[in-house]
């Protein structure tokens, strides 16, 4: 997993350079997140599957194929406590093949933050992004 980020990839996170992408912040214990979360990336969302996940890390490894082109992409899913003991999700993805991704890996990260703000029932004020 490469360390510098291309138009390839995109990252989720509080210091994403991308506003739209900032990962997400929950008053939510870190189980229950981290089971939602782990449900979501093994299945819970088409195409996706999560070979490696690690509660004691709080790191899911997941691969997702897209629906037309079949193209995997490689995300991790960091899921731990913040400064203020709230549960912090920041998510990073990046494509395998060649090219742009056109914007694809951004709307999966934000289709993985909605979907995960679904099932834990958290809505704008819950979830700080």
């Amino acid at each position: 997993m490469g360390k510098g980020f291309t138009d390839r990839s995109a990252q989720g996170s509080a210091d994403a350079g991308d506003p739209k992408l900032p990962g997400r912040t929950y008053a939510i214990p870190f189980g229950t997140v981290w089971d939602a979360a782990a449900r979501l990336a093994n299945g819970g969302l088409r195409g996706w599957m999560a070979p490696r996940a690690d509660d004691q890390e709080g790191v899911l490894e997941a691969r997702v194929r897209g629906l037309i082109l079949r193209f995997p992409a490689d995300f991790v899913i960091r899921v731990s406590l913040d400064e203020n003991v709230q549960t912090r999700v920041d998510l990073t993805a990046w494509r395998r093949h060649p090219g742009g991704d056109f914007g694809v890996n951004g709307r999966r990260i934000r289709r993985f933050c909605t979907a995960l703000d679904r099932a834990l029932g958290a809505d704008g004020r819950q979830a700080v992004e």
